[in-house]
């Protein structure tokens, strides 16, 4: 059974940067399998922020985030990477892992498998 574990939240000022990981205990992998990064802001709805195939050929993103986020992965760590710079304000929220077997979507239902969260916050 695959899981998934975040790590590196924390408190950031805004302007600044932070790089979140997730850990992915599964041991078996299709070209197809695909890992995303959705975020939750305080009272509202789960959002897409990225995503990548494991192949690492195909990637996506918000159109909030993009120039600013990028999403990658360690093979040999079983790991995949957000770095976000000049960070916002806005970009406050719980922030999720999540994977699927076939293919990268923006859609919260479309994934098998999600981690517990970690938080960013951004202060000004």
């Amino acid at each position: 059974q695959v899981q998934l574990v975040e790590s590196g939240g924390g408190l950031v000022q805004a302007g600044g940067s932070l790089r979140l990981s997730c850990a992915d205990s599964g041991r078996t992998f299709r070209s197809s399998y695909a890992m995303g990064w959705f975020r939750q802001p305080p009272g509202k709805e789960r959002e897409f922020v990225a995503v990548m195939n494991w192949s690492g050929r195909n990637t996506d993103y918000a159109d909030s985030v993009k120039g600013r986020f990028t999403i990658s992965r360690d093979n040999a760590k079983m790991t995949i990477y957000l770095q976000m710079n000049s960070l916002k304000a806005e970009d406050t929220a719980v922030y999720y892992c999540a994977s699927r077997w076939d293919g990268g979507s923006r859609r919260v239902n479309d994934y098998d498998y999600w981690g517990q969260g970690t938080q960013v916050t951004v202060s000004s």
